[in-house]
């Protein structure tokens, strides 16, 4: 029987807004096996930004349990969460966070870099995922010389270059036309039915969840399924 992906139980996050308590999670019960798609759907306020900070080891909860592949991050320092973010998670955001100045390429190297990776190696695993990805004559380019599109591809590159077990996809076609917003969609599907990848999307836009094979709803810092 396989280790789940993801394993969260009682999970509760409260924030101090000044001398207000907000309470962003009640209770989070959550199991992502691997090879799952899953959406997470939820209106601004209702706690998923804060549930994919915690899935992804930005955070940890206040109370309850995670595990990432069996390792338990509940009670990990800041050191420890950026190694297994760095070796187990991959992250695409709405807003492609690529370096302005700093060529497709290079871009997607850098969490190799991180990583401690020889930059012989660096450089053939960043190119290879980028020649996947359909940006192998766009290795040279800078972000403000590809579309939308392209710019998100290299962001899913980046994140996949490390070969991690768990892609976080936080509103990924939040800034692209229809069009291509299908495209991005397209390729995690076949990331996830071609290689098993496991994804957990996060969305506002029903259509957009529809594309996962499981979706689930947050409302009020509580996950219905």
């Amino acid at each position: 029987m396989s280790t789940p992906v993801i394993r969260m139980a009682g999970v509760h996050k409260t924030y101090a807004m000044g001398s207000v308590q907000v309470h962003a999670l009640h209770g989070i019960d959550l199991l992502v096996e691997p090879g799952e798609f899953v959406a997470i759907m939820g209106s601004s306020g209702s706690g998923k930004s804060t549930l994919m900070n915690i899935l992804g080891c930005l955070d940890v909860p206040d109370d309850g349990d995670y595990t990432l592949n069996g390792e338990d991050i509940t009670r990990l320092d800041a050191d420890a969460l950026a190694g297994i973010r760095n070796r187990a998670v991959g992250f695409v955001f709405q807003n492609f966070n690529l370096l302005a100045r700093t060529s497709a390429l290079d871009n997607v190297e850098m969490p190799l870099v991180y990583a401690g990776v020889s930059k012989e190696e660096r450089y053939e695993r960043a190119e290879a995922m980028l020649q996947r990805l359909g940006l192998g004559d766009r290795l040279h380019h800078l972000p403000s010389q590809l579309s939308g599109g392209q710019q998100q591809r290299v962001a899913v590159a980046r994140a996949l270059v490390t070969r991690p077990s768990l892609l976080l996809a936080d509103e990924p076609t939040g800034n692209l036309d229809s069009a291509t917003s299908g495209e991005i969609l397209a390729l995690l599907d076949e990331l996830n039915r071609d290689e098993g990848l496991t994804i957990v999307l996060i969305t506002h836009e029903p259509e957009v969840a529809a594309h996962a094979r499981r979706q689930l709803t947050m409302r009020d810092g509580r996950l219905e399924g």
